[in-house]
């Protein structure tokens, strides 16, 4: 407490918890000051704004009460400090905990002022970016939540990475320019970068990819990130990540409006990228493979059509019965590659059905997954790292619709149950693996006027790797 009394920064930012206890300090003095005099009341959600508070340091005092200290109330008390501040522009903010937090207040204060301060300038000609340069969190017990904070901060790298290129228009945003900014992490440590092109892809026999991107004048690439933690002999974690970078649906075309926001198709892709860059940070001793298919899905005289019959890299044939469900073809061929690397086991990422926006809405990913030991997995590190997802059924019944006279498997089942049976034709070339599949079309991006990428599911995936490397350095 005597410490952040003398703390020289632009706004202190002090939580409270209802085990306050007021020491022989100025803070302390300040503190019950204003909770004797009604002003700050020891509520969950009470914010107090003090401008140059005498005898401290600091130029605004910001008094945050969060109540027992539960997550929800953390990350409300940011967020509303956040509101109080930002137009002043501080460069620099120190947030301290009394008590000693746990783990996971830490991380949610963490991303939480990350998410808030976070401002997009690639594409405006007179931008002004993040003001806040520095930001010093302080707690009683700083060591003891050293690998937590670390985590959380590589995290807030990935995350932003993946809001980064989610959010940049699609001219902006090109296959060939994901393949450039996996390029760019391959100057990190550990990590590794291979592009295929439009030959290299023809020659593997890609033939669903090949058919989305068929219509757009845009090369298609086939991104291969790996981060090398591990012996070689270990078997990686491969994450397949969407990489649409803009779907107008091509022959079964969108309806105009909100089309702009299919910019964000390709946020599976962003995510894995963002993942590879919290691993260069966090180090861990596991191999990981990222894959991007990456390409356009435009209407053109090149374009497949509702009927046309594409053979994948496994040989199975497709009948395109909707060429708006391109993410499932640009992702099985993706899958079946994944088998060469004898994964330990492989992770799609993708905004891939409408039908789980209206399923789970913007809170939850859709989360598929057949293997018990991954799926527990998979569901405690969106706990650990609040980027929550939840477990959906995959039940045979479910791909009754996926059959057709035509080919081996039809590209869509029809309305029912749509995020269901879109991941049951995923499932189909997923038999040589262990194999979890996310939806995040209703969690990848935020519409209306906080429209922009969320960075999701950059967090849970993190988190999932990291619990990985711990059971390994256990073994």
């Amino acid at each position: 407490m005597r410490r952040l009394s003398s703390e020289k920064t632009d706004v202190l930012l002090v939580f409270l918890t209802t085990a306050f206890k007021p020491e022989k300090d100025v803070l302390s003095n300040w503190i019950a000051k204003v909770m004797k005099s009604g002003d700050l009341t020891p509520q969950a959600g009470q914010v107090l704004d003090i401008f140059r508070p005498d005898g401290l340091a600091c130029s605004r005092l910001v008094l945050l009460h969060v109540g027992e200290g539960a997550v929800a109330d953390i990350r409300k008390a940011v967020l509303a400090a956040e509101g109080l501040i930002k137009s002043a522009k501080p460069k620099a903010l120190t947030l301290s905990f009394l008590q000693t937090p746990t783990a996971l207040a830490l991380r949610v204060a963490v991303t939480t002022l990350a998410d808030a301060t976070y401002v997009y300038t690639a594409t405006k000609s007179k931008a002004e970016g993040r003001t806040v340069q520095n930001a010093t969190f302080m707690l009683p017990d700083a060591l003891s939540l050293r690998v937590e904070f670390d985590r959380a901060v590589a995290a807030v790298a990935g995350i932003e990475l993946a809001k980064e290129w989610g959010n940049r228009p699609a001219n902006h945003a090109t296959p060939t320019d994901l393949a450039h900014a996996a390029r760019d992490l391959a100057k990190l440590p550990k990590i590794k970068c291979d592009i295929l092109g439009p030959k290299e892809v023809a020659k593997l026999g890609m033939g669903a990819f090949q058919a989305v991107a068929q219509g757009s004048d845009e090369p298609l690439r086939f991104i291969v990130l790996r981060y090398s933690g591990a012996a070689k002999s270990a078997a990686p974690v491969v994450l397949v990540g969407k990489g649409i970078t803009f779907d107008s649906g091509g022959i079964s075309i969108k309806p105009a409006a909100e089309m702009d926001e299919m910019k964000f198709d390709m946020c599976g892709a962003a995510s894995v990228l963002g993942v590879f860059r919290a691993l260069a940070d966090l180090q861990p001793g596991i191999n990981v493979v990222g894959l991007i298919p990456a390409c356009e899905n435009l209407p053109s005289g090149r374009s497949i059509k509702p009927g046309d019959v594409v053979t994948s890299m496994n040989g199975q044939t497709i009948e395109i019965l909707n060429t708006d469900a391109e993410g499932r073809l640009v992702l099985c061929d993706s899958l079946t590659y994944s088998e060469r690397f004898k994964p330990h086991a492989v992770v799609d990422i993708a905004t891939l059905t409408g039908a789980c926006v209206i399923a789970l809405g913007a809170v939850r990913s859709g989360f598929f997954c057949a293997d018990e030991d991954l799926s527990r997995a998979m569901v405690m590190a969106g706990e650990s790292s609040q980027d929550l997802c939840w477990p959906m059924p995959l039940d045979d019944d479910y791909a009754e619709g996926l059959k057709t006279n035509f080919a081996d498997l039809a590209n869509v089942a029809g309305r029912p149950g749509g995020a269901i049976t879109a991941a049951k034709f995923l499932q189909k070339f997923t038999g040589k693996f262990p194999w979890a599949h996310l939806d995040i079309a209703g969690t990848a991006w935020k519409s209306g006027k906080a429209k922009g990428a969320t960075g999701r599911p950059v967090g849970l995936l993190v988190d999932y790797l990291m619990a990985l490397d711990a059971q390994d350095q256990q073994a």
